[in-house]
């Protein structure tokens, strides 16, 4: 067991003003050595999860994949992502995140890099089904890796900074894949496969980056004194200590058998249907609205994630009190309600805005519904609780573009599908009124 998150599990001495200060100072620092390097490697797995979207159309007309078997093949990407988090994520608290994370980053790189070689609808399913297994436990990973360093004052921020990478990754990932698309036919292939082999590498590569320098906990961080370590364990301590569950037993049976815990899934569930259908389908959809190149999609397809990126910034640490999570959480999903509700009646520019909206909310959503776990949960109930949140919640990137995508062959439009994703959202906005950041029922 890491023995950073052993000591943090252990009562300590009451923690002081003075205490509490020292670690406000240390928090800095801690943001400046860790969350580059974990930002960088989620933009690098955002857009070797996502970039189908933009090959959606040209595989298409290569490989005849339909709009149907699209949706299907993005979805199953996150059925085995989810049906391996838990036990990737309770293999990371037992060998550590270095390790860990190193594994994840080189057999997903080396996999993507493989979609270039799909030949067709199986094909295809077996690349999606096995890049979501490579991949399962980086973001719970991340999430739990985060309670090693950061108290509740600073983990949403900390949480939102992380996020940050799916925004960079969408809006660097259009211009990116619209100008390796223009590379058709270099040396016999296909754009989509050029794209897919450039944009797989570079995870194997950041691999041997975070084996060098990415610490497993405090204890074994270089750049802290022993006082500074000392002074984060008795801080982690003390609040780990008041979030100990009452009672014992199995540590994932004890997030099992919290009602807040399935709370936080359902809202979780209903927010991943709706950001996976627009990562998935935003493309296609921009695609629709005129003649428009490759390099022009993909730049139109960034509009919105700039906006993630100023909510993810910005909004992410106003959750500092239970009061101020849930009014943040239901705010935030009623914005992605009539965000789409706008994208789906209205016209091309409007309908920008409208995923603009949208997605100003996305991560500031998701940095709240994490904090319930982590304000309820420690030790390995923690890790096992995260991970169950985020499978249970990414069955929704399964149902999402799976759904989106029979409507589209269905009805010939994305309309009535953002629709539903719309009335789903307003749904989890009335669910999460029953949510708590604490040990109270």
């Amino acid at each position: 067991m890491n023995t950073h998150f052993a000591n943090a599990a252990t009562p300590q001495a009451a923690f002081s003003d003075a205490d509490a200060d020292a670690v406000a100072a240390l928090t800095p620092l801690l943001f400046k050595r860790l969350l580059p390097l974990l930002v960088l490697a989620y933009v690098i797995s955002f857009i070797d999860r996502t970039n189908i979207a933009l090959a959606k159309q040209h595989m298409a007309l290569d490989l005849g994949i339909s709009a149907a078997a699209y949706g299907l093949g993005a979805g199953l990407f996150f059925l085995s992502y989810a049906l391996l988090e838990v036990p990737s994520n309770l293999i990371m608290h037992r060998v550590g995140a270095r390790f860990w994370i190193t594994r994840i980053m080189i057999t997903w790189g080396l996999l993507s890099a493989g979609m270039a070689l799909v030949q067709g609808e199986a094909s295809f399913y077996v690349m999606r089904l096995l890049l979501g297994a490579a991949e399962a436990g980086l973001f719970p990973g991340v999430m739990l890796y985060l309670t090693y360093w950061f108290g509740r004052q600073e983990r949403a921020r900390a949480t939102g900074y992380f996020l940050l990478g799916v925004c960079i990754a969408n809006i660097v990932s259009g211009p990116l894949a619209g100008a390796l698309l223009q590379l058709d036919g270099l040396g016999g292939w296909h754009g989509w496969q050029w794209m897919f082999l450039i944009e797989g590498l570079p995870a194997v590569a950041l691999a041997w980056v975070v084996w060098r320098h990415l610490p497993d906990g405090p204890d074994t961080a270089p750049w802290l004194s022993p006082a500074q370590r000392s002074l984060l364990r008795q801080h982690l301590a003390a609040e780990a200590a008041d979030n100990a569950p009452e009672g014992h037993g199995h540590a994932l049976m004890q997030a099992l058998r919290d009602p807040q815990i399935w709370l936080a899934i359902a809202v979780y569930f209903c927010h991943q249907i709706s950001i996976y259908t627009v990562i998935f389908f935003l493309p296609g959809i921009i695609a629709t609205y005129g003649q428009l190149g490759p390099l022009q999609v993909g730049l139109l397809n960034a509009i919105p994630w700039v906006a993630a990126a100023v909510g993810a910034f910005c909004l992410p640490g106003l959750a500092t009190t239970p009061g101020r999570c849930r009014g943040l959480l239901l705010l935030g999903l009623l914005v992605m309600a009539l965000g789409l509700l706008v994208a789906a009646w209205a016209g091309p520019v409007g309908a920008l805005v409208g995923f603009s909206l949208t997605a100003l909310m996305f991560f500031v959503v998701q940095s709240v519904v994490f904090l319930v776990p982590s304000a309820r949960l420690s030790g390995p109930a923690l890790a096992g609780g995260i991970a169950l949140v985020n499978t249970c919640g990414l069955l929704g990137g399964f149902l999402g573009p799976s759904v989106m995508g029979l409507i589209e062959q269905a009805t010939g439009s994305t309309r009535n599908g953002l629709l539903l994703m719309a009335g789903l959202l307003v749904l989890a906005a009335g669910v999460s009124l029953g949510l708590r950041w604490g040990r109270g029922r």
